[in-house]
């Protein structure tokens, strides 16, 4: 058993069954292990591997192995090879209704935007200023899918929704006060919304909400 298989089985035959690929998830993993990862997956330049919350330790050592990797490190994302796919289908706008949302959000767009999506983003628009929103009416109305990120109240992906003929991916997040219980509030407001053609993903699951959008503008 080499060193790699006492803790990870790559998936590298991920994209060609599923028509996307595996994504690494850092966060509880050592700096070892998430080395060793990113060295095994340089004999496969064919495929994009995120890894995703990465801590600025686990990005170095991501570095380390792949200096040559696309990395955020607000969002805590990294992309290799880094070059951006040629985006094929169609539109994702990705919503941040406060600037302490834009971590998650942009997850959330470059995640799909890796998956090979054109992408857009959105910040600081939330329901406490509705007029922000609706100057993005035009864009919004050109999106295949648009995902919406939001703590506090968790209001906004209801209010896109009633606007638009898209389908709507919110991402609740742990940002809040105390009665926002780390997103929960947001979560349960999101899985109550009126309007319809909202799909929840996870609090903070920014990575899962982009794969859902990148499938659903799928070309």
């Amino acid at each position: 058993m080499t060193d790699l298989e006492s803790y990870a089985d790559l998936d590298l035959g991920r994209s060609e069954r599923r028509g996307y690929p595996e994504a690494v998830y850092c966060a509880g993993k050592t700096l070892e292990q998430v080395a060793g990862i990113a060295a095994a997956v340089r004999s496969r330049p064919d495929v994009v591997t995120l890894f995703t919350r990465a801590s600025p330790a686990h990005a170095e050592a991501v570095l380390g192995a792949l200096p040559d990797a696309f990395h955020d490190p607000a969002a805590g994302l990294l992309a290799w090879p880094a070059p951006v796919p040629a985006p094929r289908g169609g539109l994702v706008v990705v919503v941040a209704a406060g600037t302490s949302d834009l971590p998650v959000a942009r997850e959330s767009m470059l995640t799909a935007r890796y998956l090979g999506r054109e992408t857009r983003l959105v910040v600081d628009v939330g329901v406490a200023g509705l007029h922000r929103i609706v100057s993005h009416l035009e864009m919004l109305r050109r999106a295949r899918v648009v995902v919406v990120v939001a703590g506090m109240d968790g209001a906004l992906p209801g209010v896109v929704a009633g606007l638009i003929a898209a389908p709507v991916v919110a991402v609740p997040t742990s940002v809040g006060y105390g009665a926002a219980f780390e997103g929960l509030a947001a979560l349960l407001t999101m899985l109550n919304a009126c309007a319809p053609g909202v799909a929840v993903v996870n609090i903070d699951n920014g990575y899962g909400a982009g794969h859902l959008a990148a499938q659903i503008a799928a070309p």
